[in-house]
C-alpha cells in the first residue's frame, strides 16, 4: 500500500514538473510569436510608410509641375497682352503721326526713296492711300525730285488701302515694295516682338518671376 502511495506521488511530481516545463515552453513559443508577428508588422508598416512616401512625393511632383505648367500659361498669356498692348500704343502713335503733316511728310517721302533705291528698274510707280494722295498729288514734282533723280517714279492715283507709308512697285506690277505701315510692320515683326519683350522683360526677368511664384 505504501509502495502504491508512492508511485503516485511520483506520478503526480513528474506530471507537475512535465506541466511547467509544457508551460513554459508554451510561454516562450508564444513570445517568440509574438515578437516574429510584432516584427512582420513593423517592416509591413515600414513598407506601408515607404509606399505612402513616394506616392505622396509622386503626387507632390505632379502637382508641382502642374502649377509650373499653368504660370508658364499665366506668364505667357500676360506676355502677349503685354506685347499686344505696346503694338496697339504704336499703332495709336503712327495715326497720330499721319495727322501731323509737316512731321509725316518727310517721312513718307523718305519711305517712297529708300524703296525706290532697291529696284534696278529706272521707271516705278508709287501708291498712297486717299488721305496721303490728296496730299502728295499738287506737290509731286517736289516730292520726287533729288533723292531719286535716277528714278522716274509715277504717282498711282488710285488709292490703296493702309494706314499710311507707300508702295513701290515696278510699272508692270510684276515687283513690289510694301514699305506701307502694314508691311513694314509684317516684315519687321519678329524683331519688333523680340523688341519689346526685350524692353519688357530684360534677360531673365520672366523666368526669375516664374521661378519666384513657385
Amino acid at each position: 500500500m505504501e509502495q502504491v502511495h508512492e508511485l503516485e506521488s511520483a506520478i503526480l511530481e513528474r506530471a507537475n514538473r512535465l506541466a511547467v516545463e509544457y508551460r513554459e515552453r508554451a510561454g516562450r513559443s508564444r513570445d517568440n510569436i509574438l515578437q516574429e508577428a510584432h516584427k512582420r508588422l513593423h517592416l509591413r508598416e515600414e513598407r506601408e510608410v515607404l509606399l505612402a512616401k513616394s506616392k505622396a512625393e509622386r503626387t507632390f511632383r505632379r502637382q508641382v509641375q502642374a502649377h509650373e505648367l499653368k504660370l508658364q500659361k499665366e506668364m505667357d498669356h500676360l506676355r502677349w497682352n503685354l506685347v499686344m498692348t505696346v503694338k496697339n500704343q504704336l499703332r495709336e502713335r503712327t495715326r497720330a503721326l499721319v495727322e501731323d503733316e509737316k512731321t509725316y511728310l518727310p517721312l513718307l517721302r523718305s519711305l517712297m526713296i529708300s524703296a525706290a533705291r532697291d529696284f534696278e528698274r529706272q521707271k516705278l510707280v508709287a501708291s498712297f492711300n486717299s488721305r496721303d494722295l490728296s496730299r502728295v498729288q499738287p506737290i509731286w514734282d517736289e516730292f520726287t525730285r533729288s533723292d531719286a533723280a535716277d528714278k522716274q517714279i509715277i504717282l498711282n492715283t488710285t488709292p490703296i488701302t493702309c494706314a499710311g507709308g507707300v508702295i513701290i512697285s515696278s510699272e508692270d506690277g510684276l515687283i513690289r515694295f510694301d514699305n506701307s505701315f502694314e508691311g513694314r510692320e509684317e516684315r519687321l515683326a519678329d524683331r519688333l516682338h523680340q523688341l519689346i519683350l526685350e524692353r519688357l522683360f530684360p534677360a531673365g526677368t520672366l523666368q526669375d518671376n516664374l521661378s519666384s511664384m513657385r
